[in-house]
């Protein structure tokens, strides 16, 4: 566990790290973009390699929003590239995003991802392995949000681009986005915002609360 709890809005560790493009510094690696950190329990198992090929499926679609993909496990360097090949063969597409080979764990500990529930899910020594945590990281290094699964749970590669699409509208219109929220629908005018400001801001802006205000606000000015 790591000295101190990460949580929304704190300041992502930085790390050195021997990955699949080779040794990198995360803070000069992510430069100013945004990035998504997330580990998978373990190499060569059916849901790691689901997730992993869907990602690489979509990799374009997060890089066209400024978003850089980076993986984690406790596997080897070697074991990745091994697994990158039938990843790739499964997706039909190459998978280009950097896997980092966190065998001690030091990362994994640092970012709070090791399974400390499933007793079943070890290494042969009986170290636990990590779980499926996902950091969105903004181009500050402020950590912005935090998803932990189990290793027997999938992710959304969808949902990612969802929230990353949110997190994109939010900080650039000053907007909240509704439950089920899909890029094209209505945003939610935040409640602190006056009516007389809102108004003037938000010149479409429909009212069915007075704390529930919606506006619209077009798919292609999100970001």
């Amino acid at each position: 566990m790591p000295d101190y709890r990460l949580r929304l809005g704190s300041k992502a560790p930085n790390f050195q790290a021997d990955t699949t493009i080779g040794h990198i510094d995360f803070y000069e690696w992510i430069g100013n973009d945004w990035v998504i950190l997330f580990s998978h329990p373990e190499d060569y198992t059916p849901v790691c390699t689901t997730e992993l090929a869907d990602l690489a499926k979509h990799h374009s679609e997060f890089t066209k929003r400024g978003v850089k993909l980076i993986g984690l496990s406790a596997n080897s360097i070697e074991s990745h590239d091994g697994w990158i090949n039938d990843i790739t063969e499964i997706a039909g597409c190459s998978l280009t995003f950097p896997v980092i080979g966190d065998e001690d764990r030091k990362i994994a500990h640092t970012y709070d991802m090791l399974d400390h529930q499933d007793t079943t899910n070890v290494d042969a020594r009986g170290i636990a392995y990590t779980i499926r945590s996902v950091f969105i990281i903004d181009p500050n290094k402020v950590i912005r949000l935090i998803q932990a699964y189990p290793a027997s749970t999938g992710r959304s590669t969808t949902e990612l681009l969802r929230v990353v699409d949110s997190l994109l509208a939010t900080d650039k219109h000053c907007i909240n986005t509704p439950a089920n929220w899909e890029p094209g629908d209505d945003v939610v005018v935040p409640v602190d915002v006056p009516d007389e400001e809102a108004q003037a801001k938000f010149p479409n802006m429909q009212t069915v609360k007075p704390y529930l205000r919606f506006t619209p606000l077009a798919k292609d000015h999100i970001s």
